[in-house]
């Protein structure tokens, strides 16, 4: 029988190669298709993690050296201070500042918390529901905030929805209101409220504060609610006379 090689032959196409003899394992490693070897894997990209945004802005308490400068202003330049003043976020949604207003060579200046919707309107402390009260409680002790009396808040800017101020907003507004003390020079200082007794003298209740005489920066001080509260907690009114009655027995001197 014609074998494949002959036929080839005869065709001019036999194999212009042939295996060398090879053992069985040879022949089979030779004959073996060889598989690439796969490329190793690629190496993890490690992508830094995004840089986070920038923080909002933020507006700093006053420095040193401004509150050296608040020190030793006149009623003008304070005032003009104050109604510019950005140092505190409280001023990104007032329509306005909120001095003081009253007798500046007072016997006794009343200390609020902050203005409120009203005060922020007219620029004028305690002129809402809680001003009308307030006035009606120094009448009753034959006092005036026209005569005699001085009214400020610790912050002079609105707090939205009239929350109570934040430590940063109460201690960028101190060196304004520590002027205006300096310049009423007062015999007493009345503080009306938590918030405002919290930063002249202790974060205390008020019902530990009452009815005893402290001193701030050498000043008396004598805390009371605050009418906002009273016109709340009406049942508080009672408590409220008997500040009213020390407060004008401390002013008489007596």
């Amino acid at each position: 029988m014609t074998s494949r090689n002959d036929i080839l032959k005869e065709l001019g196409l036999s194999p212009q190669w042939r295996l060398a003899a090879r053992d069985d394992k040879t022949k089979t490693a030779a004959l073996a298709i060889t598989k690439p070897k796969p490329p190793p894997p690629p190496k993890p990209v490690t992508t830094p993690p995004p840089s986070p945004p920038p923080p909002p802005k933020q507006f700093t308490a006053q420095s040193g050296a401004a509150a050296e400068l608040i020190a030793k202003m006149d009623w003008p330049q304070l005032y003009k201070t104050v109604r510019e003043c950005r140092k505190c976020e409280l001023c990104a949604r007032r329509k306005q500042a909120v001095f003081g207003v009253g007798d500046t060579e007072a016997d006794i200046m009343f200390v609020g918390e902050g203005p409120g919707a009203d005060e922020d309107r007219k620029g004028e402390p305690f002129v809402g529901a809680a001003g009308m009260l307030l006035d009606k409680m120094l009448a009753a002790i034959g006092l005036s905030r026209k005569e005699g009396v001085y009214i400020a808040n610790i912050v002079k800017c609105r707090p939205p929805a009239n929350r109570t101020p934040k430590s940063d907003e109460a201690a960028s507004c101190l060196p304004y209101l520590h002027r205006q003390i300096e310049l009423v020079r007062p015999k007493l200082i009345v503080a009306l409220g938590r918030v405002a007794a919290a930063h002249l003298l202790e974060d205390a209740p008020i019902s530990r504060l009452r009815q005893s005489m402290r001193e701030y920066r050498g000043i008396p001080v004598v805390v009371s609610y605050h009418p906002a509260y009273l016109l709340r907690s009406p049942q508080d009114k009672r408590k409220a006379w008997d500040d009213l009655r020390l407060i004008k027995k401390i002013a008489a001197g007596d």
